[in-house]
C-alpha cells in the first residue's frame, strides 16, 4: 500500500519570496532560522499564510454561478453552524466561529455547499468581522437576487484573547439583513431558528 501524501499546490516564486521574509522575521525575534527546529519553518509558514488567504485567489460570485437553479421554492433557506476561520487585518491573528447565512429564494436557489464556500473564500482573507459579514451578505444578495439575505457571525477573537485585553471568554456578533429579513417578523423567525437546536 502506497504511503498517504497530502498534496497542496502553491506559486513556487510567491513561496519562495515569502520563505525568505518569515526567515528574516524569525532572526529579527532573536531566533536562529537554521536551527534544527525551525529550518523549516519559513517554508511551512509561508505556505500556511497561502493557504489561509487563497480567497483572494478565489471568486465567490462564480461559485454562486456554477449552482444556481430554477426552483420555485419560496420560504428561508437556512445553513447555520458553519464553521468560520479568519485573520483580523490588524494583527493577522485568527479569529473563529460560526456563520448562520439564509436567505428566501425568488426563483432560484443555489447549491447548499455553496453557501459555506462563499463563506470560506471571504474567511480566507485579511478581514474584520464587520466587513466578512457585509461580504457574505453583498454577494449573496448581488448574485443570486433573493427576495432577503440574513448572515450572522459569532466568533472569538485572538487579538483579543491573547494579547491587548487578554479577555478569553468574550464573542463578537455581527449581523446584516436584507429584504424581507429587514421586517421583524421574519429576522425574529431567522433569530429564532439559529439559536434553536432541532435534534
Amino acid at each position: 500500500m502506497a504511503p498517504y501524501r497530502y498534496l497542496e499546490e502553491y506559486n513556487i516564486e510567491v513561496t519562495t519570496e515569502l520563505k525568505s521574509r518569515y526567515e528574516g522575521i524569525i532572526d529579527e525575534l532573536g531566533e536562529d532560522a537554521a536551527r534544527e527546529g525551525l529550518v523549516k519553518t519559513p517554508e511551512r509558514a509561508a505556505k500556511a499564510m497561502l493557504f489561509l488567504t487563497q480567497g483572494y485567489r478565489q471568486d465567490a460570485v462564480e461559485i454562486l454561478r456554477s449552482a444556481m437553479f430554477r426552483e420555485s421554492y419560496s420560504e428561508m433557506v437556512l445553513i447555520k453552524d458553519i464553521e468560520v476561520y479568519s485573520l483580523c487585518e490588524h494583527h493577522m491573528l485568527p479569529f473563529f466561529g460560526k456563520a448562520h447565512v439564509a436567505y428566501i429564494p425568488d426563483g432560484h436557489i443555489v447549491g447548499l455547499s455553496k453557501i459555506p464556500r462563499v463563506v470560506d473564500v471571504f474567511a480566507r482573507r485579511l478581514q474584520v468581522q464587520e466587513r466578512l459579514t457585509d461580504d457574505i451578505l453583498e454577494c449573496i444578495n448581488t448574485t443570486l437576487k433573493p427576495k432577503g439575505v440574513a448572515v450572522v457571525i459569532e466568533a472569538a477573537h485572538m487579538c483579543m484573547m491573547m494579547r491587548g485585553v487578554q479577555k478569553q471568554n468574550s464573542v463578537t456578533t455581527t449581523s446584516g439583513f436584507r429584504g424581507q429579513f429587514e421586517k421583524i417578523e421574519t429576522r425574529n423567525e431567522f433569530l429564532k431558528l439559529i439559536s434553536s437546536d432541532l435534534s
